[in-house]
């Protein structure tokens, strides 16, 4: 009885993939009806709503093309106009600087990943170098399995050991709790 409840429990594990995919699937093709819902409900023509669709879907390619090139005019009015509104415009700041970061649109040291001592001597956890300033490093510490949930914190340069895993790769290692760990050199290094 118990290695076939075992072996259940691993036929649900092996299946846990699949459905995240398939919920993200499924919210891409419920977020795209319920456009196509609503302009074909202003029109009520077919050739009309798809006409739309086809006019949105090329809009938003040439402006992640302007904007992978660093020179979209449309983002940077709707910038400039952000920019102008109290509270909005250090929560969009933010927000742009965190997406910048993890999609690689960041070009300063961001993309570095480090090890630290957390949560006590001898125990090491991977951190994002989000800023450096002069031998402080801006560290943000992601939890596992979710590595958007984490804290920030600023250590001394002398207090982190430098990882060559990239965001992604480290980004993998903690979505997979220590699982999908590439870098297995790099433990002779924590001390």
């Amino acid at each position: 009885m118990k290695k076939i409840l075992n072996y259940f429990l691993i036929g649900i594990l092996a299946f846990i993939p699949i459905v995240v995919i398939a919920q993200i699937v499924l919210f891409v093709k419920q977020l795209m009806g319920e456009m196509f819902k609503i302009v074909y409900d202003y029109a009520d023509n077919y050739l009309i709503t798809v006409i739309l669709l086809a006019v949105s879907f090329s809009i938003f390619t040439y402006v992640g093309y302007r904007v992978a090139e660093g020179r979209s005019l449309i983002i940077s009015a709707i910038d400039a106009v952000i920019n102008k509104i109290p509270l909005l415009n250090t929560i969009y700041r933010v927000t742009k600087k965190i997406v910048n970061m993890f999609s690689g649109h960041e070009q300063h040291s961001a993309r570095e990943v480090v090890y630290i001592e957390y949560p006590k001597e001898g125990l090491w956890v991977p951190a994002y170098v989000t800023n450096k300033a002069g031998n402080k490093y801006i560290l943000f510490v992601p939890t596992s399995p979710n590595p958007t949930s984490g804290f920030t914190i600023i250590v001394d340069e002398s207090n982190v050991i430098k990882s060559k895993m990239d965001i992604e790769e480290a980004t993998s290692f903690i979505i997979s709790v220590g699982v999908d760990f590439n870098k297995p050199e790099e433990i002779q290094k924590l001390t």
